[in-house]
């Protein structure tokens, strides 16, 4: 299970909201390997000033538009499936909400399958048979 944090300045649209929501998961299932099934997000609006970032970090032009998307997985993707990854989403944002791809920053943490729990107290990936991940 991928848990997405996606932070962003308040005021954005709802049909916005959906749009990075759904394209996110899309870009997660198609390279990533997540199941279809298996979508977990946060999406916290932040009031101006809770939201600080450097409009030019590593010479890339930011600005009000930036989305910060955390994304805690187990660990186990290979470097260039990471990086279709980024490709791929990046795409899917500006195609869909005219997004500028300098805009999006990502972050991936990653973990072991014995730290994830989806109820009744187990450690599910452990615990349940894989057909039942899908």
């Amino acid at each position: 299970m991928p848990l997405v944090e996606i932070d962003l300045l308040e005021g954005r649209p709802e049909a916005d909201l959906n749009a990075i929501s759904d394209a996110v998961h899309e870009a997660m299932v198609a390279v990533l390997d997540v199941p279809q099934r298996d979508r977990f997000q946060i999406i916290t609006e932040r009031r101006p000033g809770y939201l600080r970032f450097d409009p030019n970090y590593l010479d890339i032009d930011r600005d009000e538009g930036l989305l910060l998307i955390r994304i805690t997985l187990s660990a186990g993707r290979a470097t260039d499936a990471k990086q279709a990854f980024y490709r791929r989403l990046a795409g899917l944002l500006a195609e869909r909400t005219g997004m500028r791809t300098e805009n999006l920053a990502v972050v991936m943490i990653e973990n072991e399958r014995e730290d994830w729990s989806f109820g009744h107290g187990l450690a599910s990936y452990l615990e349940l048979p894989r057909d039942a991940w899908r």
